[in-house]
């Protein structure tokens, strides 16, 4: 591997300095006299020169070193880092204790600073233990710096053992060995990364078959997690919206236009229901079965969808008018996972949704817009204000029966305003029908089309009233 070019500096400098540091060598010694009582420091300018080369030469060698140890493997950078602390260690303690032992001037000078003889070994001993800890102390940085990346390494690879990974590098440390150990994990981190990432992909791209929310039903986190037979009991708000009339409005129009035709308004109406915290369980053709977990909620999309489509409808003349007929039902759903193991399909089941889809035929009997049942009126919540009437009663042929009624907020201002003003004649009108009394039933709606003409619910039921009347 060729040499980093600041390490060829560095060696340069390390080379220019130590030679004349080595040979102003004489002037630094020189400049120390022992005493014998201590030591005395008098540089002349050779020797200053000297001790600043000296200090910088070793700064440079410092460098060098350590850059020497971050090429060797962890096991030979612990011995070659230690190796100097422990060569001035053993230096260190052969001064100590050579100084009471050994004649002269220079170990009676270490003597008379260090305050220690044959006579007062207890000062030795001090200076020995005082040595003793701050080499463990460095000795103990030491190891702590150089064994970092091991620490940092286990980490890592216990964060990507429990599959958590990061999108940040991976760092180890400078040495050699851990730059190898550094590019192995950070492999194995965007390997993590990209399977991670396909799985999201893979989730997103699901969620367009099937829904988020349905997986949160089911107590999901993704559909890796879907097993056949996972099921759950939810009471939750469904909603049937159809396009009515597209297959007879549209006979010019050609299969590929018309279908193309339908996806324009399901385009409309999709986001709306996701809008308002609901979700697509199914498209039906011209229609689409929704589920909201609360009935407010599926009340709120119901208006908003029914005046994107008149929005929708204004905006393209050139092509037929469509109406939307929204019915809400309210109860407990069971969601679940159907099929077999090699083909299996999210679903919704339950006596909520037949009966939903049963009051479409209501919506389109009465040409009304939005209908919902009374358990979705029931479970409204209390602060909650719109406009609404009674439209009557509806029984399945499974014995299933309820209160239908029928949203007034979906009309025009002026109009919805004359029907809130008429309600109470209106429902006066619907229970004389139902309890047999067809003639004040017939003069009631009379009364109600006689201020709003266009009020199809009226116009049904004060027909109905004179074909019992057997009045043409």
């Amino acid at each position: 591997m060729d040499m980093k070019t600041s390490t060829k500096v560095l060696i340069a400098f390390y080379v220019l300095t130590l030679i004349p540091s080595l040979v102003l060598g004489q002037y630094i010694f020189a400049g120390i006299t022992a005493t014998g009582t201590g030591f005395v420091f008098d540089f002349d300018t050779l020797g200053i020169v000297g001790i600043v080369l000296l200090v910088v030469n070793n700064i440079f060698g410092g460098i060098l070193y350590l850059r020497f140890l971050r090429t060797l493997k962890l096991s030979k950078t612990i011995f070659f880092a230690t190796l100097p602390l422990s060569i001035f260690y053993g230096l260190g303690m052969f001064f100590i204790a050579g100084s009471a032992i050994f004649d002269g001037v220079i170990f009676a000078s270490i003597r008379s600073v260090l305050n220690i003889s044959t006579q007062n070994v207890y000062n030795m001993v001090l200076w020995g233990i005082l040595l003793t800890l701050i080499y463990f102390t460095v000795l103990f940085l030491i190891y702590s710096y150089v064994c970092r990346p091991v620490q940092k390494f286990e980490s890592i690879t216990a964060r990507l053992g429990d599959g958590r990974i990061s999108d940040e590098r991976i760092w180890l440390g400078k040495s050699k060995q851990f730059q190898n150990i550094e590019a192995a994990l950070e492999k194995i981190n965007y390997n993590y990364l990209e399977k991670d990432n396909l799985v999201r992909q893979t989730d997103l791209e699901a969620q367009k078959f099937i829904p988020k929310q349905f997986l949160k039903f089911l107590g999901k986190n993704s559909i890796t997690e879907l097993e056949l037979g996972n099921q759950v009991t939810k009471h939750a708000t469904t909603l049937f919206c159809d396009i009515v009339s597209i297959a007879k409005n549209n006979s010019s129009l050609s299969l590929e236009e018309n279908f193309n035709f339908i996806n324009s308004y399901l385009n409309v109406v999709s986001p709306l229901i996701r809008k308002f915290g609901g979700f697509v369980d199914k498209y039906t053709g011209e229609g689409i079965l929704a589920i909201f977990p609360r009935p407010d909620s599926a009340m709120e999309s119901a208006v908003a969808i029914c005046r994107a489509i008149e929005i929708k409808n204004r905006s393209q003349k050139h092509l037929p008018n469509v109406e939307p007929k929204i019915s809400i039902n309210t109860g407990e759903v069971t969601f679940g996972i159907m099929g077999e193991q090699s083909r299996m399909s999210p679903t919704v089941i339950s006596d909520v949704i037949n009966f939903a889809s049963k009051m479409e035929d209501i919506n389109k009997l009465m040409g009304t817009k939005v209908i919902f049942s009374k358990q979705s009126l029931n479970d409204l919540p209390m602060k909650y204000r719109f406009a609404y009437r009674f439209l009557g009663d509806m029984t399945a042929a499974e014995g299933y029966s309820t209160s239908i009624f029928e949203c007034l907020e979906v009309y025009p201002r002026k109009k919805r305003d004359r029907l809130i003003a008429l309600k109470n004649k209106f429902e006066e009108g619907v229970r004389s029908y139902n309890s047999g009394e067809f003639y004040n039933a017939r003069k009631l709606f009379k009364e109600v089309l006689s201020f709003v003409s266009d009020d199809k619910p009226s116009y049904v039921y004060f027909n109905k009233a004179c074909d019992r009347l057997d009045i043409s």
